[in-house]
């Protein structure tokens, strides 16, 4: 499975190769709800097909039925609004107050689609402005932190590598967590040197790896846009990727385990020179706690873990694993302690 954005631009290249008009439309500012966040893409072209998506489905209908009705007539980029009158938000389904502003970009060979997707290829992040009175593109190299920025001049988008999650063991619950994470749009990678596991283990779209875990992490070199996930119950394995996922850059690195396990190994992990800081940033037990007890549930509350921390949304120790259990033990002591016991006679 590829990125939807992705996608899009592979499938808008297609239909340039093929002779077609197409335009680019592109999410670039939202108020209240929105179904879709700035920088979500949508492709069409002139025969009506499209690719991608900008609202869910109610605002391509407006935009599928102009091109049918008039053809794809724009030179140059033009900047639109749905949604700023009550009537509007009812007609095309937008939630009380929602507007969306998309930037609508007619694609030629000076769109430059070809030249970053080739760099998407080389794995590299890509800064793409377009200048919205002439259309002319320019590419740069993009940095970490980069976002979607628009001007009244130009509109900036950034393009690269897909998240990536690797997973360390081929087991029935990374059979789980890896089909829900390419959902999510990650590039999904497991690891298992166990010849014994990786057999009949297949999700389509997932690369299965018979590798030493540490060293598949080096080899990986995780950036900001990687997370690590143990998984195999092993710590000849679950350790070896951690030691090498915990110094690298990546923004989420977790193991399964109970919470006397999970504090064994971050006593072993400072044995294999990583610094407090670094253990500090191991997630586990992994997940949150949603009262998960089959494969999927587990898999679905790693995922929301991994969510939280890549959108960078703080969440209480208290809904997680280890400091859910923790408050429940507290708070079933305290009952018994607080149960009346019989008074004995003077």
């Amino acid at each position: 499975m590829e990125s939807i954005d992705l996608e899009v631009l592979k499938t808008c290249d297609a239909w340039l190769a093929a002779g077609h008009r197409c335009e680019l439309v592109t999410v670039i500012k939202t108020w209240g709800s929105s179904p879709r966040p700035e920088g979500a893409t949508l492709g069409i072209c002139d025969d009506g097909q499209v690719v991608g998506s900008v609202s869910g489905g109610c605002i391509e209908d407006d935009l599928i039925e102009r091109v049918r009705t008039h053809g794809i007539t724009r030179l140059l980029p033009e900047v639109v609004t749905y949604g700023i009158t009550a009537d509007e938000a009812h007609r095309f389904g937008l939630p009380c107050g929602g507007t969306i502003q998309l930037a609508i970009e007619p694609l030629s060979a000076k769109s430059r689609i070809g030249e970053l997707l080739e760099r998407l290829d080389r794995h590299e992040l890509v800064a793409r402005t377009l200048d919205l009175a002439t259309g002319a593109v320019t590419l740069a190299p993009g940095s970490a932190g980069m976002n979607l920025e628009i001007s009244e001049t130009t509109l900036t988008s950034i393009h690269g590598p897909r998240w990536r999650l690797l997973i360390i063991g081929a087991g029935q619950l990374s059979r789980f967590l890896a089909q829900i994470a390419l959902g999510m749009d990650y590039h999904v990678t497991v690891c298992d040197p166990r010849e014994e596991y990786r057999e009949g283990w297949h999700v389509p779209g997932v690369e299965v790896v018979h590798a030493m875990p540490d060293d598949l992490v080096i080899d990986m070199n995780l950036d900001h846009r990687s997370a690590v996930v143990a998984l195999t119950h092993d710590p000849k394995l679950d350790d070896l990727a951690l030691m090498e996922a915990l110094k690298s850059d990546a923004f989420y690195v977790g193991a399964i385990g109970s919470r006397s396990n999970n504090a064994k190994r971050r006593e072993r992990l400072k044995e294999f020179d990583l610094t407090d800081a670094q253990v500090a940033r191991l997630h586990g037990p992994i997940g949150l706690y949603i009262g998960s007890k089959t494969p999927s549930e587990i898999a679905i509350s790693i995922l929301a873990d991994l969510t939280a921390v890549k959108n960078g949304v703080a969440l209480p120790d208290t809904v997680r694993v280890a400091g859910a259990k923790n408050a429940a033990q507290a708070a079933a002591s305290e009952d018994v302690c607080g149960i009346d016991q019989p008074v004995s006679a003077p």
